[in-house]
């Protein structure tokens, strides 16, 4: 692609309010990005059938004086601009209507991996919550011979204990930024960052290098996050945060959820408590917990699924193959059909919803997760 290309590109990508499929409609009107900055406001009103400021010629004049700049930012420092219609861009992340046009990228990971999962938490993370995320990315990397990619943020606590681990056991990883790449935040984990790209990671982001740090843009890449995995696991969160942002995003993706469930007078495992009561995310324990639920084959069961109900007692048995036959059956229902009493009953119902094996759902009614 010449340095010309990459700067139209660079410069319509920036304008405010374009998804990919408005974008890719006025490309389909007018051609490419270069006419769109040739063509006059009157032709773009006439060929659109609709005026709009973005084009005016001051807001596409400004444009292009900006694109110019970071294209001599971008060869300088050999980053990848990663555009909506190129065969690079994640897939994953296209099938979400506010996917950015352009990303940047520094490092070579190939951001369409057969497998994505995203980490999140909280900063002020637990050595409970540290320690699930070193088991967790531990067994990730020794059930699948093809490495998953790890996604995070590279925020303290939760964020980077996951990109450290993913190093330590060989996985890439991808730290999603909320600034330019012409800085690092914070930039204590600037060691951290260096290993990663030199590890088949990427440091990426939508934002150019002339955008600063800014409070309300680590929300906005919470988007990219989200979107760009198969699963978000969720470990430590406090009632609000972040990460439960992260989590809505994601869930409102179709992406899977899991989180970290924790004793209720934790305050960073409320919000994770939180995700799970209210059906938002699946309660993961493990990562054997969290392959069985994807459905993710594992080396070594000759491309069998785990087994989803590991050490059933005969009763819980008898509750699993109710729900099989029914779909879904509310307390009375399952007390009646395996003749146990209510109060022994809910506290095995509850026992198993805490192990991932059943859900309960609106109307007092269970069914298998």
């Amino acid at each position: 692609m010449t340095d010309d290309s990459l700067t139209y590109r660079i410069a319509f990508s920036s304008l405010r309010s374009l998804t990919p499929p408005l974008a890719a409609t006025i490309l389909e009107r007018v051609g490419s990005e270069e006419n769109f900055f040739a063509f006059t406001e009157s032709q773009l009103s006439a060929v659109m059938g609709f005026s709009n400021r973005l084009f005016s010629s001051s807001v596409r004049g400004e444009a292009l004086d900006k694109a110019r700049s970071e294209v001599e930012f971008i060869c300088s420092n050999s980053i990848s601009a990663i555009y909506f219609q190129s065969d690079q861009y994640p897939k994953r992340l296209l099938e979400c209507d506010d996917a950015p046009l352009m990303l940047y990228g520094l490092g070579d990971c190939d951001l369409n991996h057969s497998r994505f999962i995203s980490i999140v938490g909280t900063r002020h993370a637990t050595a409970y919550g540290v320690d699930f995320v070193e088991r967790f990315v531990s067994d990730i990397a020794s059930f699948f011979p093809e490495k998953p990619v790890i996604v995070s943020g590279l925020a303290y606590g939760i964020d980077i204990a996951a990109h450290k681990a993913a190093l330590r056991y060989g996985l890439p990883t991808v730290a999603v930024l909320a600034h330019g790449l012409n800085t690092l935040y914070p930039s204590q984990h600037r060691s951290v960052a260096v290993e990663m790209v030199r590890n088949q990671g990427m440091l990426l982001t939508d934002y150019r290098s002339s955008t600063p740090v800014h409070k309300g843009n680590f929300l906005a890449r919470n988007r990219i996050v989200a979107g760009l995995s198969d699963a978000l696991v969720v470990v430590e969160s406090a009632s609000k945060g972040g990460a439960l942002v992260t989590a809505r995003l994601a869930s409102g993706y179709n992406r899977d959820v899991f989180a970290l469930p924790g004793r209720i007078s934790d305050r960073y495992s409320a919000g994770c408590n939180s995700l799970i009561a209210n059906h938002m995310a699946a309660l993961v324990t493990s990562a054997s917990d969290f392959c069985s639920q994807m459905r993710w084959p594992v080396a070594g069961t000759d491309d069998a699924v785990p087994s989803l109900f590991p050490e059933l007692t005969p009763e819980e048995e008898a509750v699993i193959a109710v729900l099989t036959s029914r779909g879904e059956a509310t307390l009375p229902e399952l007390s009646s059909r395996i003749d146990m009493p209510v109060a022994r009953l809910m506290s095995m119902l509850i026992d198993m919803e805490f192990r991932a094996l059943i859900i309960s759902i609106p109307g007092g009614r269970y069914r298998l997760r």
